[in-house]
């Protein structure tokens, strides 16, 4: 494998790593193998509690970060209903709690339908966007009040793969930019009962699928044994 001209690696992010924490590790193994910092870099942040695909690309290839962050995502994961957090998943405390009495399975999977289409979605205060230069997430745990503006999204798929109430297990193909926190909280007012993320999973990126991606542990020893003029076993099944 070539890191200095570019590789694309499919990495399988554990869970409570950042994605920077993904690319400093492979970043400072592959310094020590060839001698030299190396540029590195992720299409797409996944949040802490999130796990699954995180494309890296190395070397030249980093130029083609902004093309790969532009491709539709398909993500599996699990909703609490009867209860939110600030942070639309399990970062946060529980700060309200509401019966699901009467909730029905036909009502859950016709709320899910609502979702499909074009959407101006919020995103959660405890998220990664810039205001006024500093990140929105940082000014919410400072107490300070964040104002965030809508953006224009399209859910292409939203279906709903299981439900052990107060549990909803849910497949969603959705654009860039989407995120499934908000999903969490909106389905919860659709359902006028709340709701919070508890589980979520990358499992496709465009074409690039969490099947073909490999653990940090497991690229780090591809990193170790792999020379110059040599590919190790399995590499053409998980480079692109």
């Amino acid at each position: 494998m070539d890191f200095e001209k570019g590789e694309i690696l499919l990495v399988d992010k554990p869970l409570k790593w950042t994605s920077f924490d993904v690319v400093n590790k492979l970043r400072y193994s592959l310094k020590k193998k060839i001698g030299k910092k190396l540029k590195v870099g992720h299409a797409g942040t996944l949040d802490p509690l999130a796990t699954g695909l995180l494309i890296l690309c190395t070397g030249k290839f980093t130029k083609q970060l902004d093309s790969f962050q532009g491709y539709d995502k398909e993500y599996t994961g699990t909703f609490l209903l009867g209860k939110t957090t600030p942070s639309y998943d399990l970062e946060s405390a529980f700060d309200s709690e509401q019966s699901i009495d009467g909730i029905t399975e036909e009502q859950i999977r016709e709320a899910a339908l609502s979702f499909i289409g074009e959407n101006d979605q919020m995103p959660p205060i405890f998220s990664a966007i810039k205001v006024d230069g500093k990140t929105s997430y940082a000014e919410a745990r400072a107490g300070n009040v964040v104002e965030l503006k809508t953006r224009r999204i399209t859910i292409k798929e939203f279906d709903i793969t299981g439900i052990e109430l107060p549990y909803v297990h849910f497949r969603v193909n959705s654009s860039k930019g989407t995120y499934i926190r908000s999903i969490a909280h909106d389905f919860g007012k659709v359902l006028a009962c709340g709701a919070c993320l508890t589980a979520l999973r990358r499992t496709g990126v465009g074409e690039f699928r969490i099947e073909d991606a490999q653990s940090v542990e497991q690229w780090l020893q591809v990193i170790q044994h792999s020379g110059p003029d040599e590919s190790p076993v399995g590499a053409d099944d998980i480079t692109v």
